[in-house]
């Protein structure tokens, strides 16, 4: 297949490889038809074994999102008060010099109140964190800790397996049973859903654990609606249960894990009765669960466990992960191909991200450290010892904070300083756009150079840019190249063009010339990972035991950690809300492409019946969601999805598009989990009221 640059006056129809951005596992293999210099259509590759030319509803619609009449092709300055959304444009050479002077007059005083702000509105390496983060680490800025999505079961797998590593994703076809935890597949993981199907049809048992009945849910055999943030009271007892019927692999436990017997103790005294308490499920249903989990020792067929990310956003996320990760290792499941578990696949990636990023331009200089997780309490605090200088100035890319952030009540409190200078790259005039100084409009995928790595499947995959940058648009590299000009910083690092970037990604470690041919590269890595153990911790074990945390004064054997906001805790909040992702959108990504928000229709509130009953509230009634962090107003929709004492606000909207000019994340709270300082978001009361009318934002 040809793989040309493309020529804006070209009068052939051309078919450019790339790669999809976006924050999700399956990383697929995009084809974007070009007809003339525009981009007509984007598809999947049928090339690419994990994409086999299939995408979801939202990236088939990429070129509507690119050519979108709202996209920002000129660089804007604010004309009217903070988050009034007024800009007027202004050249390139004006912003570019405005903004350095400003940079650098704080520099000068401390560049630790300037902070980066960015997450995975792109994947990519190059566009991500190259240019970006040669540009902070050379000016001395405050780093930012990036924990909003998967910081505490990532730091789970690792002291646990050694990595973020787990089963390679086409064995999941090969499995009889496999355990969906935590994760809508169908709506965000629709590759594995692929494998999952293939596994069903040749007679696969499939079970979803999830507090949802999610679309995912209606297609499994089996599903657990456990209460948020139980997953690891419930895994414990799966443990309970393989020990008391002796569904064990006393091998595989002796020769390749730490730390047996004393989670064996532990988990005895976690009864399928004691955890079914917990959970709001039966015992019946932990037993039955159990079963099936263990029957695949006795018969030798292979069992595997598909988790996600929503389970870790709890308190106890962490310890959950890590408990859920042990399984395998108590059955030996890891022997197979087709058996372990995978969360994520992004520790098998050989990135050569100090040289991306170059930590050296720091020069010796320790700057601190700041949560993202927790930018709303940090942007109000003011200067002290202990915290350093107060936030002066804040550059935010590839991420929509004001959106997206916990507590954003306190969020757009700190965006709406008006003496806090704030610079945004974007694509559109977004929640957070809104609070810049100046919007600095960015090119989006189809333009473009960049290389990534996977977190659902172990290929490498290339991205070339299908048309010319529209308007004014630049990369993000070339911003940040330009910026560190006007900042004189002359280090020949600043001249690495983003072909050369893509290529330093992976240095020898993937064959460059692969890439340029078909797209993409699969990583040679084994087909059963821990067959033979092996795995990459400090003892070379499966560690139930994690001395690693021991030291740092933790729990070095995992348990289950209750929410902060448990369920049932208190009379004034007496419901749990989880927000998980409308199917249509992504993050706070395609909210404003209108054929997506079509089928999303508006912000919504799940609720189960009996739950509306006792409030008296009728399906489609305007209704007021609070705790003491705030309120947020939307429409309640009577579901069977939800289960009674939960309710699901559907993420994630743009604050300016609710009923009230909020979303769900007015709600969430700042409180961390316990491992790898990660966000709570599915840790929340709430409670529910009916409203006599739409609230309007004055």
């Amino acid at each position: 297949m040809p793989h040309c640059k493309p020529r804006p006056d070209a009068t052939t129809t051309q078919q450019i490889v790339g790669a999809c951005p976006h924050d999700c596992p399956d990383t697929c293999s995009l084809l974007t038809t070009v007809d003339n210099g525009v981009a007509v259509r984007v598809q999947g590759n049928p090339a690419h074994p994990h994409t086999d030319g299939a995408l979801c509803t939202k990236v088939s619609r990429y070129a509507e999102r690119s050519y979108h009449p709202e996209r920002i092709l000129q660089p804007l300055k604010r004309v009217g008060p903070k988050g009034s959304g007024q800009f007027e444009p202004v050249s390139w050479r004006a912003a570019l010099s405005d903004i350095a002077a400003r940079l650098q007059a704080i520099a000068t005083r401390d560049p630790q109140a300037i902070l980066p702000y960015s997450y995975a509105g792109t994947m990519g390496l190059v566009q991500g964190e190259s240019i970006a983060a040669r540009f902070f680490h050379k000016l001395g800025a405050s780093q930012l800790e990036r924990t909003i999505c998967a910081a505490a079961g990532g730091e789970a797998l690792v002291q646990t397996l050694g990595g973020k590593l787990g089963m390679r994703l086409e064995f999941f076809a090969e499995a009889k049973l496999i355990l969906i935890w935590g994760s809508n597949s169908i709506a965000s993981n629709l590759h594995f859903w692929r494998y999952a199907n293939q596994a069903k049809r040749q007679g696969a048992k499939l079970i979803c654990i999830d507090p949802r009945r999610s679309e995912t849910a209606d297609k499994c055999h089996e599903h657990l609606a456990l209460l948020p943030g139980t997953d690891g009271a419930l895994a414990l007892a799966l443990m309970h249960e393989l020990i008391r019927n002796d569904w064990l692999d006393h091998d595989y436990l002796t020769r390749h894990t730490l730390g047996w017997e004393q989670l064996r103790e532990r988990a005895l005294s976690w009864s399928p009765e004691r955890a079914a308490q917990v959970c709001g499920i039966e015992a019946a249903q932990i037993r039955a669960l159990a079963r099936d989990y263990g029957a695949c020792v006795a018969s030798g067929e292979p069992s595997a466990i598909r988790m996600n990310y929503g389970l870790q956003r709890v308190h106890g996320g962490g310890n959950a992960v890590r408990l859920i990760a042990s399984l395998p290792a108590l059955t030996g499941a890891w022997r197979q191909r087709a058996g372990g578990m995978l969360l994520s696949s992004s520790g098998a990636f050989p990135v050569q991200r100090h040289a991306l990023q170059r930590p050296d331009l720091l020069a010796g200089r320790t700057p601190r450290s700041i949560n993202m997780s927790t930018i709303g309490n940090d942007l109000l605090r003011p200067a002290s010892a202990e915290f350093g200088p107060a936030i002066e100035a804040l550059m935010v890319y590839n991420s929509n904070p004001v959106a997206v952030a916990p507590e954003s009540g306190k969020v757009v409190q700190g965006f709406a300083r008006e003496d806090l200078f704030t610079v945004v790259l974007e694509h559109f005039q977004t929640d957070t756009a809104d609070y810049a100084d100046y919007i600095l409009p960015a090119t989006t995928q189809l333009e473009h150079w960049d290389v990534h790595s996977s977190y659902g499947h172990t290929d490498v995959l290339l991205n070339r840019p299908a048309v010319t940058p529209l308007g004014q648009t630049k990369p993000n590299t070339q911003i940040f190249r330009e910026l560190a000009a006007q900042m004189g910083f002359d280090d020949p690092c600043f001249a690495d063009d983003d072909e050369a970037l893509c290529r330093m990604a992976y240095g020898d470690a993937v064959d460059f010339d692969t890439l340029l041919a078909q797209g993409f590269a699969t990583l040679v890595t084994p087909e059963a990972p821990f067959a033979q153990g092996g795995f990459p911790t400090p003892s070379g074990r499966c560690e139930f035991f994690s001395q690693r945390l021991a030291d740092r004064g933790l729990d070095g054997l995992p348990d289950y950690v209750p929410n902060h906001e448990a369920a049932g805790s208190t009379s004034l909040y007496p419901l749990a809300m989880i927000s998980p992702p409308a199917r249509n959108f992504l993050n706070s990504s395609f909210v404003n492409v209108k054929s997506l928000r079509d089928i999303e229709g508006e912000p919504l509130l799940e609720m189960h019946p009996q739950d509306a009953a006792a409030r008296q509230l009728p399906d489609g009634a305007t209704v007021r969601v609070f705790n003491a962090r705030g309120e947020h107003h939307c429409r309640v929709h009577i579901s069977h999805r939800a289960r009674p004492g939960v309710v699901h606000g559907l993420g994630i909207w743009w604050r300016k598009l609710g009923m009230d000019g909020t979303n769900v994340n007015q709600l969430t709270s700042q409180r961390l989990t316990d491992l790898g300082h990660g966000p709570t978001f599915y840790d929340c009361l709430v409670e529910v009221q009916g409203v006599a009318a739409p609230h309007h934002a004055e």
